[in-house]
């Protein structure tokens, strides 16, 4: 399967491109573009100072611009700031074999109608993550499963938010492992799946 990683406000990390790697050790191309152009932040709120200063609609511009010249038969997959572009790839770009969401969820409406169908879609965050929780993520992720068959929502024991990143003080062995099976898991079926027909 071909996948496409997203990285998060910190930038293109260590732990996003290891997680990467443990993907492509199973078999998959994955593609790690780097949105901030080289740079790394060591805190969140420079990360989100930086990103706000770029501005999010030019972070969603230099998402699509990274796969244009990709297949569109790919999974989407962003961490937290990378959720942004990879949804509204998987929402809005034809052929999508799924999304994978990791520390965020952006209301369906910011980029359609509706979820595509028969386009599977993973959400996973802490159940007591403060930015997952308090800005809205959470209500978002609900109502995409609810709306979706082909969506699933896994929450983690804990209040990390970038729990899955190797790099991080946050990074949670425990739950970043249960995180990584269900990845796996969850890319073998979108390789075995119809391609979706979008109309």
């Amino acid at each position: 399967m071909e996948v496409i990683v997203f990285h998060h406000a910190l930038g293109l990390t260590r732990g996003v491109v290891e997680f990467a790697d443990v993907l492509r050790r199973r078999g998959h191309v994955v593609h790690t573009p780097d949105l901030y152009a080289g740079r790394t932040f060591a805190s969140l709120i420079d990360g989100v100072a930086y990103a706000q200063s770029v501005g999010f609609g030019e972070i969603l511009a230099r998402g699509a611009s990274a796969v244009n010249q990709l297949s569109c038969d790919v999974v989407y997959a962003g961490f937290s700031l990378g959720v942004m572009p990879a949804q509204m790839l998987a929402q809005t770009r034809a052929g999508a074999r799924g999304a994978l969401l990791f520390h965020g969820c952006v209301p369906v409406s910011e980029f359609g109608d509706r979820w595509p169908a028969g386009v599977p879609v993973q959400i996973h965050a802490m159940e007591r993550d403060p930015f997952f929780v308090n800005d809205g993520d959470l209500d978002a992720a609900r109502a995409l499963v609810k709306e979706s068959p082909d969506a699933a929502l896994f929450l983690y024991d804990g209040d990390l938010h970038l729990f899955a990143d190797s790099s991080l003080e946050s990074y949670d062995a425990t739950a970043a492992n249960s995180l990584v099976r269900r990845v796996v898991a969850f890319l073998e079926v979108c390789g075995s799946r119809p391609k979706p027909q979008r109309s």
